[in-house]
């Protein structure tokens, strides 16, 4: 039971990075580029003051219950729960020491004005944010492996598929 409410956690939570990330990556960055400089200075100061508690708290619970994972279980399992929980704590790292770094200095920009070397730190910023969102997107996939794997109808000990397993594909 514990091990089913850590895996259902990590799937939701690191669903719910990857799939942040991602939007963030798909949607709203060509948004960012397609403004003029001046709303895309003054929206992403704005957006990043709702981002930070959100984004943060779907990093931590993602990490810490991909590594809690990893320590009921066994095996394979194991390693790639404790992988997810590596590649989501990277997510947290690179936000950390990457984007929050040139968010801060954005939020100043949209109260001043941007330098004149501005185009490549926000060129930066997106390269920090695609490696964050692609560390998230493959933590995301190696828990719903992992799910995935875990809810695979078993054989039995004859190489027949369990009774329960052979009512759902008789139903299917």
């Amino acid at each position: 039971m514990r091990t089913r409410l850590l895996q259902g956690l990590s799937l939701l939570f690191t669903g719910l990075l990857a799939g942040a990330f991602s939007y963030g990556a798909a949607n709203l960055v060509p948004t960012f580029n397609a403004v003029p400089l001046d709303m895309r200075l003054d929206f992403h100061a704005e957006l990043m003051k709702m981002n930070g508690i959100t984004v943060q708290g779907a990093m931590v619970i993602s990490t810490l219950s991909s590594f809690a994972l990893s320590v009921v279980t066994r095996g394979r399992t194991r390693v790639l729960a404790a992988t997810a929980g590596a590649l989501t704590l990277a997510s947290f790292l690179i936000t950390r020491f990457g984007n929050v770094p040139i968010n801060g200095r954005i939020k100043q920009w949209a109260a001043t004005a941007p330098p004149a070397d501005h185009a490549g730190i926000l060129h930066r910023w997106e390269l920090f944010n695609d490696a964050r969102t692609l560390t998230a997107v493959v933590a995301f996939a190696l828990i719903t492996f992992l799910t995935l794997r875990e809810t695979a109808p078993s054989r039995g000990s004859l190489g027949r598929e369990s009774p329960v397993a052979e009512r759902v594909s008789r139903d299917a």
